[in-house]
């Protein structure tokens, strides 16, 4: 009898589910669901870096994508055995004791801090900053070391922090606080009980400073010393967590239900969407998998003998068994890629949301053609154009820090930057000089990794901008000097949790075996081409004059000026 899993994954704008063969890895049925609250642009706040998601966005999209891959995959039911579910993170959520997120509520369904905390809210840069401080000079254990030495805005701790001294009756209501991948698995499974629900190592490793050397999460007296509600939130979590390899449970009645599937479909633990990225693109020693979407994900596994004690500077995070459980995981990243492109274009269309849409000369069907046709060709032709300009042009220097610096030495109170505009600085120039900015952030990446003793002889891209953008792939692979291989699959995360899912299910032995038998093969590869390579090198020279200026004096002169008031 064939067996078949599902592997769902939630990205920042939509969730997606695949059925797969876990014989050969085949798609049989694929559906996306966008979240329509999100896309009205509720509960977020982008001027202030707020980025807040209703998990109803996320239980309706769930819903709507396993059952309609269940129905048009024709598969029995009986014949679906497991699910595993991915998501964006740090993205946690809070929850009351019966672990109902309080977003689901009455008295919380319109309150921004009930939602859940996208990955790149950085409404809590003073937290960061006030635990990175205290790590350093509390005495005791420095819970940041396995986060690369720094700890972010963009996760757990900071995030929980802000939340609580913003708003009393949230902090008083949450009993708990869930990872997005741990509420949607807890969601599914049978295993209603918040004390004994397996949470997520890669989600924790990560965010939470969870680590087995100090028996799981930082300590009472640590939290404590930041707000005495962290403290007591502690004992209300949890001291284990368990890879994606695992069983959380089995599917509960409600949900069987309303997704056309049985009791015995098993739940694996849930991950989050880079690592599961990673294992859909058959990572392996010495490979850099970059998730390449609205930022990027940097992921790498090595083993204990290569890593050791040895903690890697400035990266997100590094946790044995996060990607590959019997390998260490590492993780890297920018906290804008796609998005910075996508910031760009918003600024170009400004005219046609803002004149052309409201003018009076063309009749209403005229007027959305036009628009539909301007954002369908923006893109592609300022590639177009871009292609054209030659190295040898003045070309704008730019920073991709549009939404802060993730790695290397996350730093979100930074800021983008553009130098070298001239009065011939047009459309096509400034595109070509985002484009090499979001490459050579990527550059930044590679360097440290080496700098740190880990090897790359390969790199891997997945994602949107992977496989529709040939020339940011060329003009990465001229930056890194090394060729890159694109994976095929549409979704690769989603491919990756179905990997988890069938070893979840004892299909498979180990997420190797499964990952090689079912994982992306690989549709395109770049190599450096040596008459652009030196160049760019010299670009990158210019890109980090830009970048030392920016850190070391804008932002000193910023502070100096808030200091002075």
């Amino acid at each position: 009898m064939k067996k078949y899993v599902i592997g769902l994954d939630y990205g920042t704008d939509s969730v997606r589910a695949v059925l797969i063969d876990t014989e050969n890895g085949a798609e049989l049925a694929t559906s996306v669901s966008y979240y329509q609250r999100w896309k009205e642009g509720k509960f977020c706040k982008p001027e202030k870096n707020q980025f807040r998601q209703h998990p109803l966005d996320h239980i309706e999209g769930l819903e709507k994508t396993i059952s309609t891959v269940v129905k048009e995959s024709g598969v029995s039911p009986e014949n679906i055995v497991s699910i595993c579910i991915d998501t964006t993170g740090s993205s946690p959520l809070p929850v009351n004791k019966e672990g109902i997120a309080l977003s689901l509520l009455p008295q919380f369904s319109e309150n921004p801090n009930a939602m859940m905390v996208l990955w790149k809210d950085h409404t809590s840069i003073n937290e960061a900053e006030e635990i990175n401080q205290l790590a350093r000079n509390w005495g005791g254990e420095d819970y940041t070391r396995f986060e690369g030495g720094i700890y972010s805005s963009e996760w757990f701790w900071a995030k929980i922090l802000h939340i609580s001294r913003e708003d009393e009756d949230v902090k008083d209501a949450a009993y708990s606080w869930m990872e997005h991948c741990d509420y949607l698995t807890f969601l599914l499974s049978d295993n209603q009980d918040l004390a004994t629900f397996k949470r997520s190592r890669c989600a924790a490793g990560h965010k939470a400073m969870w680590h087995e050397s100090w028996d799981g999460l930082p300590s009472k007296d640590f939290l404590g010393q930041l707000d005495p509600s962290l403290s007591a939130l502690r004992d209300r979590l949890y001291e284990k967590t368990y890879t994606s390899d695992e069983v959380a449970g089995n599917l509960n009645q409600e949900w069987a239900t309303k997704l056309g599937l049985t009791t015995k479909t098993v739940i694996a633990v849930g991950t989050f969407d880079a690592h599961s990225g990673a294992v859909g693109a058959k990572v392996e020693e010495n490979t850099l998998i970059r998730i390449m979407g609205t930022s990027t994900c940097d992921i790498m596994v090595a083993p204990y003998e290569v890593i050791g004690d040895k903690t890697v500077k400035g990266i997100c995070g590094q946790v044995d068994g996060s990607v590959i459980p019997g390998l260490m995981g590492l993780e890297a990243g920018q906290s804008a890629f796609g998005d910075v492109l996508a910031w760009y274009k918003d600024i170009l269309t400004w005219p046609t949301h803002n004149i052309l849409m409201n003018s009076n000369v063309i009749d209403e069907n005229q007027k959305h053609l036009l628009k539909e046709e301007i954002e369908n060709n923006l893109i592609r032709n300022l590639t177009l154009e871009a292609e054209k300009i030659s190295l040898s042009e003045v070309v704008p220097v730019a920073l991709d820090w549009i939404n802060g610096r993730r790695t290397p030495d996350a730093n979100q109170e930074l800021k983008m930057a553009i130098s070298n505009l001239s009065l011939g600085t047009k459309a096509p120039h400034i595109f070509k000089a985002l484009v090499n900015a979001i490459c050579f952030g990527a550059k930044k990446i590679v360097d440290r990794f080496e700098e740190e003793g880990v090897k790359i002889n390969k790199v891997i891209g997945i994602g949107g901008v992977a496989r529709k953008s040939p020339f940011i792939m060329q003009t990465l692979a001229n930056v890194l000097n090394m060729p890159i291989v694109v994976a095929a699959s549409d979704q690769a995360p989603a491919l990756g949790a179905a990997v988890y899912a069938a070893v979840a299910a004892r299909i498979y032995p180990t997420v190797q075996e499964a990952s090689q038998k079912m994982g992306s093969d690989f549709e395109a590869e770049y190599f450096p081409q040596e008459e652009k390579v030196e160049k760019y090198a010299e670009f990158m020279k210019q890109y980090q004059i830009l970048a030392d200026f920016t850190e070391n004096n804008i932002k000193s002169k910023k502070k100096s000026t808030v200091d002075s008031l």
